[in-house]
């Protein structure tokens, strides 16, 4: 049975002149609060990312896309199970759910739906019926994110909207013109909470590899996965996961412990432009500090941090905590790699 620690996580990472997260059902525009007007990214585009950032290191990966298209779950868990096609293939497996956990490693994560859909083919039915004796119907994952609001209002950038390609078209040597779906925003930089949950775990056998993995994953998977045209302009700012030392117990909503502060440009265009106010995040912390086990840590030394009367940079905060008595572990993201290998 797998024992853990719990943590929380707090994740901010800044968004420019790109489209962190459209909206298809909205013309593909970045979405946004519309009574707020501030952005928002959810919390499935950040696990797209991690379950990408786990591929490329060479874990196995059960949500994912194979040859390039969308396939169902029964054609999903027959990869994750390599050389497994039919109900017999099954059986031969000692124990069919941990073969799968061991595999599928972004279940252990973030769990994942095993209904198998219906087949009129005997052999199909047959293999579903199969793996639905062998699986619950979910696993419910341990490691979940809220999606995550900007600090800032976001702006539109509308000089993107609207941009005109012109092509040759070779059959009639004429040229024809299309409109490409081009919308981004000018600043964003949004704060994700995260928690890692000591029960759920043990359900989907998450170990503390696995956690420890997470503090280089979320770091390497914005720099790494975000480098397409609409995606690109992303960039980590700050990882703060708190693993706490009492059982069932979290502070809860770091995200809300953060403010932009008013020593911030009026409008935000980069991160030049952003003071970050964590002056009540490192109170709560310390207030909570018999509570705590371990702060991991790693911060961008070109975020500017607040903290009462002093500025400090993102690469300073974990010197800042330990001098509150702390016990931090500053993560060195190309160092610590070697844990997702």
């Amino acid at each position: 049975m797998t024992t853990l620690n719990r943590s929380e996580i707090l994740f901010v990472y800044d968004a420019r002149d790109c489209n962190p997260n459209g909206n298809p059902i909205g013309d593909n525009r970045p979405r946004r609060d519309p009574d707020t007007g501030h952005g928002i990214i959810t919390d499935v585009r950040l696990k797209r990312y991690l379950r990408d950032q786990l591929q490329d290191d060479g874990f196995g990966i059960y949500v994912k896309k194979l040859n390039g298209e969308s396939r169902t779950r029964t054609a999903l868990v027959k990869d994750v199970l390599d050389g497994v096609d039919d109900a017999d293939d099954l059986e031969e497996i000692n124990d069919v759910g941990d073969e799968f956990l061991n595999t599928a490693t972004d279940v252990r994560y973030f769990g994942a739906t095993l209904s198998f859909e219906k087949s009129d083919n005997k052999a199909d039915e047959e293999f579903r019926t199969a793996l639905n004796s062998v699986f619950p119907n979910n696993y419910q994952g341990p490691v979940q994110f809220l999606p995550a609001k900007s600090l800032n209002v976001v702006e539109e950038n509308e000089e993107y909207d609207s941009l005109t390609s012109v092509i040759s078209t070779g059959e009639e040597n004429r040229q024809g013109g299309f409109d490409l779906d081009d919308k981004r925003i000018k600043y964003g930089i949004f704060p994700f909470w995260g928690l890692v949950d000591n029960n759920g775990a043990e359900s989907t056998k998450l170990s503390e590899t696995d956690v420890s993995r997470l503090d280089t994953l979320c770091w390497r998977a914005l720099k790494n996965q975000t480098t397409s045209r609409s995606k690109l302009g992303q960039q980590p700012r700050l990882y703060v996961r708190v693993e706490y030392q009492e059982k069932d117990y979290h502070l809860g909503g770091l995200q809300e412990l953060i403010e932009l502060s008013d020593s911030s440009a009026d409008s935000l265009r980069s991160i030049n432009d952003v003071v970050i106010d964590v002056t009540a995040l490192v109170d709560s912390l310390g207030h909570r500090a018999d509570r705590i086990d371990t702060i991991h840590l790693v911060g961008d030394d070109r975020l500017t941090l607040e903290v009462g009367d002093e500025t400090i940079r993102g690469d300073e905060l974990g010197m800042h905590l330990e001098g509150q008595g702390h016990n931090v572990h500053e993560i060195d993201v190309i160092e610590e790699r070697d844990l997702a290998a």
